[in-house]
């Protein structure tokens, strides 16, 4: 009777635990999701998920042009063309997200770039185009680029939560 109360036992743990490790990512260290399948942000700056006005809130524009967005999002518009001195669907053409056209904006106005947010944004966009933090560093070789990246993804990503609400 003993024997058959273990049987029974052991083979329920072994079918209870199944949906456990079969929820379990083996893809990353850690579980999680898989390298490179996203997240909450990106190497490129702040997501566009969140970047859409109040009356956009129902269509997804997180693979959205930064046009298609400035279009719908009127507070984020007047923010660029505050940082940038420029419409914003022009100072943000060329740019893969919003999020990346409003923080290389805040690294302009931070830092006073020499030749201003154009010389950022053509070291970002084109053909040659590199990161925010080398640009930075081309620009201004004596800033902590790694910190003024960090400090100009969050102005991003505050002035998109400000402009959502």
């Amino acid at each position: 009777m003993k024997r058959l109360t273990l049987i029974v036992v052991a083979a329920a743990a072994v079918v209870f635990s199944a949906p456990a490790f079969a929820q379990r990512s083996h893809a990353s260290p850690g579980g999680g999701p898989p390298a490179g399948a996203g997240g909450a942000s990106s190497a490129h700056g702040p997501g566009m998920s969140g970047s859409h006005d109040a009356g956009a809130a129902n269509s997804d524009m997180s693979h959205a042009s930064p046009a298609t967005v400035l279009s719908h999002n009127t507070v984020m518009a007047d923010k660029i063309k505050t940082l940038t001195g420029q419409d914003a669907t022009t100072a943000c053409n060329g740019f893969k997200n919003l999020g990346q056209c409003a923080a290389a904006a805040h690294v302009a106005k931070n830092l006073s770039i020499p030749g201003g947010f154009d010389a950022l944004k053509a070291k970002m966009t084109g053909s040659g185009a590199v990161s925010l933090g080398k640009a930075i560093k081309g620009l201004a070789p004596d800033a902590d680029a790694k910190a003024e990246e960090k400090r100009a993804n969050k102005q991003a990503s505050d002035d998109m939560k400000e402009a959502s609400s």
